[in-house]
């Protein structure tokens, strides 16, 4: 084979991989907007499957720093096999970012949207509610992220709590503590770290740690 064809052979195999790697990507970050539009519905009968009770049935609306704990969200699947439901929706005004939150962090749910970390408190429970996502697609936002920023979390019984960010750093995922036993209410946004690096296996995490507003 001479030079020139073994060139050419390179070049369409680079080209071949290049649009590989596109294709993968694109379908990556696809499935995660398609997931978040039909989180959306089950989200929705979330919310009114927690807020009108059944015959018989009364539900109960607690407050978030008084009280006792909220009423577990009904587990309103998005479809028939899916092993997580909606459990909260995260707004962040500033950035007119809005996001369906999901139970529990394994890989299989992150790539369909956030998702509650089992450690921490659940949405409107007194606690530290710890949320994580990819920093490729659902929180690819948090670099923006700056102290005295908004952040909204929608429980399923109705409400809206509000958290303000008071600041950001890394850590690694291997030595980082987050005290969950409190009776604060805190909310960590969580992603992988650093937002560009081309490398899926990385030891450090960027938080974003915000507190509840006090509304009374």
């Amino acid at each position: 084979m001479s030079g020139r064809h073994a060139g050419l052979l390179l070049a369409l195999g680079l080209l071949v991989g290049g649009l590989w790697q596109l294709g993968e990507a694109g379908y990556i970050h696809g499935k995660a907007l398609l997931a978040q539009y039909l989180l959306r519905s089950a989200w929705a009968e979330t919310v009114t499957a927690s807020t009108e009770p059944a015959a018989g049935e009364s539900i109960h609306r607690p407050e978030l720093l008084d009280g006792p704990v909220a009423t577990p969200a009904r587990q309103v699947r998005p479809w028939p096999w899916a092993d997580t439901w909606p459990v909260a929706r995260l707004r962040v005004p500033r950035l007119d970012e809005d996001l369906i939150v999901l139970a529990g962090a394994s890989g299989r749910t992150l790539a369909f949207g956030p998702g509650v970390h089992d450690g921490g408190a659940q949405p409107g429970h007194l606690g530290h509610t710890i949320i994580t996502a990819h920093r490729d697609t659902h929180f690819t936002f948090l670099r923006f992220l700056y102290p005295g920023d908004e952040i909204r979390l929608t429980v399923a019984d109705g409400r809206e709590l509000t958290y303000r960010v008071h600041g950001t750093r890394i850590v690694h995922a291997e030595r980082a503590r987050l005290i969950t036993d409190t009776y604060e209410s805190l909310l960590t946004l969580v992603t992988c770290f650093p937002f560009d690096a081309v490398d899926s296996d990385t030891p450090l995490r960027f938080l974003v740690t915000a507190s509840a507003v006090d509304e009374t």
